[in-house]
């Protein structure tokens, strides 16, 4: 699993784990099913502390994104991206996108162009509905 991350963002290294585990999710390359790293490997691999890694997977783990097993270890959900969302899952959607729409809006950029660029990074993920 190849993940990008900027150690000079203000954004904590564990939520760009999060982040980017979750787009890999969306863009169809880490399936359901999926093995992750170990916590160990993972932070070996990015150079970073393993509570780092570990805090990210805890996180996935409890928005349901992950399943995390002693023996076979951290997987992608089998039905993550797949079906209608749960409400929670859909409230606490809302509530991130809202935050990033208000900055769009502070920052001033047109309406139309918010939409416009929704629709693009969307039709970058596979969706249920592309599968279906």
């Amino acid at each position: 699993m190849h993940l990008v991350l900027d150690l000079d963002s203000e954004v904590p290294i564990y939520q760009q784990i999060r982040d980017r585990v979750v787009e890999a999710i969306a863009d169809g390359r880490l399936p359901g099913g999926t093995s992750l790293p170990s916590t160990r490997q993972l932070a070996v691999d990015l150079a970073i502390n393993f509570h780092t890694v570990n805090k990210a997977y805890d996180l996935l783990r409890r928005e349901g994104i992950i399943r995390i097993n002693r023996k076979s270890g951290a997987v992608v959900r089998p039905d993550a991206g797949r079906g209608p969302a749960d409400a929670e899952g859909a409230a606490h959607w809302e509530r991130r996108a809202r935050t990033l729409l208000a900055e769009a809006v502070v920052r001033g950029i047109p309406r139309h162009e918010v939409v416009d660029r929704v629709r693009a990074v969307l039709d970058g993920f596979e969706t249920p509905e592309d599968v279906g």
